[in-house]
């Protein structure tokens, strides 16, 4: 037996093999239950009691060295690959088209990076809302036209629960539960009860910030805002702000810019103004502080809400909204190049 284990011995030192076939075929032949070594291994009982000691050695010995030798040729062939190896037999002949972000995404993602920037993180909360954070600790009128099924979904019978109109919800989640300092942005998907043409929606996307702390003035949001606008749109971006009314912030304001398509000389997509509304801001109300456990007195804010739709328009030039949620594979090929 001792020649048979040294036959083997330096057999198994000048084993080689090029493919899996051939490493799978030298395990099986000696290492496998019927291999060579396990018939060996079973043999072992017949060896004379003097010699069992040397023998029983040696086939450890043995074993040890063609798992090793064989987890070598194994480990060598992975790291060396031959071209063989390599080759997706099962790929299509015909290039792979890749395919590309949808634009609502690309100018939702610019944006949040813009915000990201001057400090703003991110925040999120759920579609499906109550009353409460959608309207009532907003400042919103119990007879608000917004509360009415004409403008709003209400998912059941209770009118305590519906698809939220804004992430405005978002900024009470977190007031609720964040003291000062506060400054988020609230990206995500909205719902209202609207007849859907090229120019509206029953679900579009909106982006949101919020900004609390002490001090916080109106001359703070003019300046972020003009700084958005410059980033977004380009260096010569002008800004106006313009008197508004929201219940959740007092003052309010609406802000246009110049247009980026006639450079503010006048257009059909400005309507000859040289000017493009493209969100809405204020200062936060007291009253919506309060209610969501902020001290006023002490405490300041700023909100600005935007939709990303208007965005995506006047970056892209899109003239109908519908395109945006019709995942027609010809529209989205054209934002191949967008990011």
């Amino acid at each position: 037996m001792l020649d048979k284990i040294n036959q083997l011995l330096s057999e198994i030192e000048s084993l080689n093999a090029s493919t899996v076939e051939e490493i799978e075929n030298l395990r099986i032949k000696y290492l496998s239950k019927k291999g060579e070594i396990s018939s060996l291994m079973n043999d072992f009982r017949n060896v004379a009691a003097e010699q069992k000691r040397e023998v029983g050695m040696k086939l450890n010995v043995l074993k040890e060295q063609a798992q090793d030798r064989i987890n070598s040729l194994r480990e060598a062939l992975e790291s060396n690959p031959t071209t063989d190896d390599t080759i997706d037999l099962t790929r299509t002949a015909a290039p792979v088209k890749l395919g590309t972000r949808h634009p609502l995404s690309i100018v939702k993602h610019e944006i949040c990076n813009i915000f990201n920037k001057m400090g703003f993180s991110i925040a999120e909360g759920p579609e499906i809302e109550d009353d409460w954070h959608v309207f009532s600790a907003l400042n919103f009128a119990d007879d608000h036209p917004a509360r009415d099924m004409q403008d709003t979904f209400f998912v059941s019978h209770d009118p305590q629960v519906l698809l939220r109109t804004h992430t405005s919800s978002v900024q009470v989640r977190v007031m609720e539960k964040q003291q000062p300092p506060i400054r988020i942005i609230c990206p995500g998907r909205v719902y209202r009860n609207e007849a859907i043409s090229y120019r509206a929606h029953c679900f579009f996307h909106q982006v949101e910030a919020l900004y609390i702390d002490k001090n916080v003035s109106f001359a703070d949001l003019k300046q972020m805002l003009l700084y958005f606008a410059k980033e977004m749109f380009g260096a010569d971006t002008k800004i106006r702000l313009r008197p508004s009314y929201f219940p959740f912030t007092e003052p309010s304001a609406e802000m246009d810019i110049s247009c980026n398509i006639c450079s503010g000389k006048g257009c059909p997509f400005c309507k000859h103004t040289g000017w493009v509304e493209i969100l809405g801001c204020g200062m936060v109300d007291p009253n919506v502080l309060e209610s969501c456990g902020i001290d006023s007195k002490e405490y300041t804010g700023y909100a600005l809400g935007m939709g990303i739709e208007r965005i995506t328009n006047l970056k892209y030039r899109v003239k109908d909204l519908r395109m945006f949620s019709e995942n027609d594979v010809r529209f989205l090929d054209q934002f191949q190049d967008a990011y």
